[in-house]
């Protein structure tokens, strides 16, 4: 499977977890496939609902130890295997595609129609075997299609997983629901072949739901694609920015911005994503912006971060090259020029440019920046979850205590890094093994507070601090009182933390902000 260079600095990150993985057996972590069901109705109004099984199996299968390729993969496939998307594989090629993708299991299957009762039945694919586990059957009324799509995904996730001990009603209760006719017009716009039809169909799903997150993402793909902006970042803005699809939605907010001039609302944006999942092509793009808006300093500053998390990209190279250069670094500038043209040697242009930085008396007219337009969270995504896969099978033979501490560990890797999602996640499983951890519950907060979940973050924070007291649960709590504006609850917090460590710079800093902030309520009011 193709994995992107630009999630180097994630792989020297677990470096050693990938040793681990290579001297161990397979492991529990499985990557799973849900191919488009067969229509056996032989109503072609029906047709849209095989493309409809991927997309909500796709979802549901959602597990911690189960990581579901998206359709994104599945065409990528198709059309390195020179198949069109609209054809149903046979099962040999099936096999070869399925081999390209590192799929552990396919779920293959099909549904039929008798105008009362919709049936459907899917099996699932052990490619290491080679074997076709039992087949799993449900059925209902037609407009029931997506419960019984969720009852289906319970029934192949216990195949998966025996231990999953969630029944079949609560599963169901716990799925977001979706509205069918929005769906449907959800799933004809993604297997629409034209723009105008794509726009059509999603602004028709977004017209039957209006909250509805994939579609309003979905339909500024198509207006970006189609280079109309202004339509593009008005859906990009509708997307909830609690939902894990805001990520992908700013970033393209972010490029339609930049398009129109505007760079203010690109910075934004890209900088919403550079929080929460601060891919190289985050950072590049956050560079360029703030470099438009002025702030040069800031601007090599994020493009350096970029080099640092792939030095093979010639572009972030060259974007850095022209932002040092405008500071004034000609040196180093010239390094990475250097750097630039050792990836892309054809440039004669870039040569001519280099002597004329070589040279004080002259000043060479400095070339645009560059922006990135793709965004592959998937792949990071799946090379993250291979190497947490090696890690869990080293550590299931641990004690929960020290099992519960690497996640701690890893979640604060995670955290520094900018990963607060995936962090989030890495101190929840360390609450789940030792719930008497303090700082994974310091770390959960931490996360919650990024997420703008403050009730949560004070919750984890306290429950930390009954556990043990120091100082990051503190600092927290205070930050969150002098938000709420009870400058002397921060106060109080500051000072214990101060106790424990009375050289401590963040404790300093916000310390110096309650200050200012009591001083404020202590003012007269004026006659």
């Amino acid at each position: 499977m193709r994995f992107r260079r630009s999630i180097a600095l994630v792989c020297t990150l677990l470096l050693g977890l990938v040793r681990a993985h290579a001297q161990s057996p397979a492991n529990s972590n499985d990557t799973i496939i849900v191919l488009p069901f067969e229509n056996g109705s032989g109503a072609p109004g029906l047709q849209w609902i095989s493309e409809a099984f991927p997309e909500i199996l796709s979802q549901r299968l959602s597990y911690p130890s189960i990581y579901a390729l998206t359709r994104d993969d599945r065409l990528r496939a198709y059309d390195q295997a020179g198949i069109p998307a609209q054809v149903q594989p046979t099962r040999a090629t099936i096999y070869r595609l399925v081999e390209q993708m590192d799929a552990d299991y396919v779920v293959l299957g099909r549904y039929t129609f008798d105008g009362r009762t919709f049936s459907t039945s899917a099996q699932l694919l052990d490619m290491h075997r080679l074997k076709l586990l039992p087949e799993s059957q449900e059925s209902g009324a037609l407009p029931d299609l997506i419960n019984i799509q969720t009852a289906l995904a319970w029934d192949l996730l216990r195949s998966l997983r025996p231990s999953f001990l969630l029944d079949k009603q609560a599963f169901s209760s716990s799925a977001p629901p979706i509205r069918l006719d929005a769906f449907e017009h959800y799933i004809r716009g993604i297997t629409a072949t034209t723009t105008a039809e794509k726009v059509q169909q999603f602004r028709e799903a977004v017209r039957f739901n209006p909250t509805y997150n994939e579609a309003l993402l979905h339909l500024g793909r198509a207006y970006f694609d189609d280079r109309q902006y202004d339509q593009a970042v008005a859906a990009f803005a509708q997307v909830s920015t609690t939902d894990p699809l805001a990520r992908e939605a700013n970033f393209y907010l972010g490029l339609s911005a930049y398009y129109l001039g505007d760079f203010s609302r690109a910075q934004s944006a890209f900088n919403f994503v550079a929080m929460r999942f601060p891919l190289p092509e985050v950072y590049n793009n956050l560079g360029v912006v703030t470099g438009r808006l002025g702030d040069k300093k800031t601007s090599a500053n994020y493009l350096q971060k970029a080099v640092q998390a792939d030095s093979s990209d010639a572009d972030y190279n060259f974007n850095l090259a022209v932002a040092l250069a405008q500071n004034g670094d000609g040196q180093d500038a010239i390094h990475f020029f250097n750097e630039y043209l050792r990836l892309r040697p054809e440039d004669k242009e870039m040569r001519v440019l280099i002597s004329g930085l070589s040279d004080p008396s002259r000043a060479p007219k400095l070339p645009v920046q560059r922006i990135k337009s793709n965004y592959d969270e998937n792949s990071f995504r799946q090379l993250f979850f291979g190497i947490q896969a090696a890690a869990e099978e080293r550590l299931s033979k641990t004690d929960p205590l020290t099992h519960a501490q690497f996640h701690v560990s890893r979640g604060h890797e995670l955290l520094a890094q900018g990963f607060a999602a995936e962090a989030q996640k890495e101190f929840r499983e360390a609450i789940s093994l030792n719930s008497a951890n303090p700082e994974a519950h310091a770390g959960l907060a931490r996360t919650l507070e990024a997420d703008n979940d403050l009730a949560g973050a004070r919750a984890e924070a306290e429950a930390a601090l009954r556990l043990k007291v120091f100082i990051d649960p503190l600092l927290l709590l205070a930050r969150l009182d002098l938000r709420d504006n009870r400058a002397d609850a921060a106060a109080q917090s500051v000072d214990r933390a101060l106790q424990l460590d009375p050289a401590n710079s963040s404790a300093l800093t916000l310390k110096r902000a309650v200050a200012a902030k009591l001083a404020e309520k202590a003012q007269p009011l004026p006659n």
